[in-house]
């Protein structure tokens, strides 16, 4: 991917509670994403929303309530994002109370990779 580059935003719109077998379906999707090599990938907690549900979550301090919001953003190149939705499509399917999915066109302003710190630029 390089700046000017015109690329696929893939959202995924689920909670925080969400999850295929014992892992949280957000990590499940951030690993998965990684494994097959996309650009990158974001999860965003949400402090408060509601879905088809209509039932309105929040993050407020006398709730005891953990379940909340979540969006994954993972971006890269239209096929390579395409290719990926087809992977977890059966996952997402077998959530037990819904997701929401949308992709979106993006274009890349700056694109500028980071590399490890060895121990001796501390």
């Amino acid at each position: 991917m390089n700046s000017n580059d015109s690329v696929k935003i893939l959202r995924v719109y689920t909670s925080s509670t969400d999850k295929l077998k014992h892992t949280p379906l957000y990590e499940m999707l951030v690993f998965a994403a990684r494994r097959n090599g996309l650009a990158g990938a974001t999860v965003h907690k949400g402090i408060m929303g509601y879905g088809s549900s209509s039932i309105v979550h929040s993050a407020k301090f006398w709730e005891t309530n953990d379940k909340l919001p979540v969006v994954v953003e993972i971006i890269d190149e239209s096929p390579k994002i395409e290719a990926f939705f087809e992977v977890i499509k059966p996952y997402l399917e077998s959530v037990r109370y819904g997701c929401l999915v949308t992709i979106e066109d993006a274009h890349v302003l700056l694109f500028k990779t980071g590399g490890k710190k060895t121990i001796f630029e501390l």
